[in-house]
């Protein structure tokens, strides 16, 4: 698992042509903030901004996971969304 492989996936998930849920899509986020920031660091959008509120919330639940540990998962959740792409 490096860095390397990371940023890989970060590629490959900008090339995905099939659908990807908006639930897929904040799970894939949200290991991706933890992986490159850490914990959220940022105020609780307001309710009213729906989206951000969303992503928000998707990334406050890794809080305390460690950046290799949200690498590893972004890393597998990538592929997953490959296969079901390419199935």
């Amino acid at each position: 698992m490096s860095q390397v492989e990371f940023e890989m996936a970060c590629a490959s998930l900008k090339q995905l042509k099939g659908p990807v849920s908006d639930q897929e899509k904040l799970l894939v986020y949200s290991f991706y903030k933890q992986a490159t920031q850490g914990d959220c660091n940022i105020p609780v959008p307001p309710a009213t901004d729906v989206r951000a509120k969303a992503k928000w919330e998707a990334w406050n639940v890794n809080k305390g996971m460690s950046k290799m540990d949200a690498m590893r998962i972004y890393i597998a959740k990538v592929e997953e969304l490959k296969k079901n792409e390419a199935g």
